[in-house]
């Protein structure tokens, strides 16, 4: 009698713990996006308490009015890190997509039309990698690698000259500007369309991502490819579909940007946006294996990088090639905290 209840005590006391580290192994997922969060405010209280005007709406409508395009990217890489890929391509697509784009609406094709065709450019070229890397197994940063190549270079033999929209050109009406606030002297919230596309794909990806079958299918390829075959997952189909809407997302960015530089396209546009989306989403708390994490973490991640960038431009002695360097330490540190995490996870 006395060592049954003894063993009752025993498991009653274990109790409490098992349930804690029950909590503790499903919460360590969201435990870099909680960092990528706090780090958010830290910087920006930092920004407001050494240069002030930061929490200024003037000031939070630029920074959300110019980081749009980069908010897109990320969302797109967020859906193809999460499937364990890669997609080195994007920067070079919003490049073409939008010198293309623009050379149509100045040869007279009508200019929602080509809106539209910027969009299926940059699909065109997400589905030319995914159909590379399931059909003829070439390894996603290869495949991309190609596709940044290609688009660069299609981008330089049609124009190595920027190139402006008709004034006429619809695609101006994306950076009309919206005052939602009249704040005291130009204390405004002004915000424009091209930002709130962005907002619409941040939404349209959380419910694809959380609420659809072919969401919970790219979690599962990236956390076990394998068993998502055996399960009778389309893996191939989701796969190929999530570089197409990758690409399709890159050419959104281009119709957002290209609208907020005023109409003007060059070849030499977005060198490097691919390295700032797949930090964003390294930072938002997405696992680079794939199988883990949120896109609006990699919005958070996005906003840290901005708020990056905006410190050293009120700053003005930091030298803007810190902003890399700052970049590449705070990435480091990510996936150091990814690592750890993931190693505890597996004991």
């Amino acid at each position: 009698m006395s060592a049954s209840v003894s063993t009752s005590s025993i498991d009653l006391d274990k109790a409490p713990s098992r349930g804690f580290a029950r909590v503790w192994g499903r919460s360590q997922s969201v435990i870099p996006s909680l960092a990528a969060v706090l780090l958010l405010i830290a910087m920006l209280v930092y920004a407001e308490l050494a240069y002030g005007r930061v929490f200024h709406m003037g000031t939070m409508s630029s920074l959300l009015v110019s980081f749009a395009p980069t908010i897109i990217l990320a969302v797109g890489m967020t859906i193809v890190i999460l499937s364990g890929g890669i997609d080195l391509s994007v920067g070079a697509v919003v490049a073409f997509t939008s010198v293309a784009g623009v050379m149509l609406m100045n040869i007279g094709v009508n200019g929602w039309l080509a809106i539209v065709l910027m969009i299926v450019f940059g699909a065109l070229f997400g589905l030319v990698s995914g159909v590379l890397i399931q059909y003829f197994n070439v390894q996603p940063f290869i495949a991309t690698l190609a596709m940044m190549f290609l688009a660069r270079g299609l981008a330089s033999i049609l124009s190595t000259v920027p190139v402006q929209a008709p004034d006429d050109s619809p695609i101006l009406l994306l950076a009309t500007d919206f005052k939602l606030i009249d704040g005291p002297k130009v204390n405004d919230l002004v915000l424009t369309p091209g930002f709130f596309i962005a907002v619409l794909v941040v939404i349209g990806a959380f419910f694809f991502l959380h609420r659809t079958r072919s969401g919970r299918t790219i979690y599962g390829i990236g956390g076990a490819e394998s068993s998502a075959q055996l399960m009778g997952l389309p893996v191939a189909r989701t796969r190929v579909s999530i570089y197409i809407i990758s690409g399709a997302l890159a050419g959104l960015a281009a119709v957002v940007y290209t609208a907020e530089v005023g109409g003007k396209a060059q070849n030499v546009t977005a060198i490097g946006w691919e390295l700032d989306a797949i930090a964003a989403v390294v930072i938002g708390g997405t696992l680079l294996t794939g199988g883990a994490g949120y896109v609006l973490g990699s919005v958070v991640g996005s906003l840290v990088l901005a708020t990056l960038w905006m410190i050293i431009t009120k700053d003005g002695s930091i030298r803007p090639e810190y902003l890399t360097i700052i970049t590449g330490g705070i990435l480091l540190v990510f996936v150091l905290l990814q690592r750890v995490l993931t190693a505890r996870r597996r004991r």
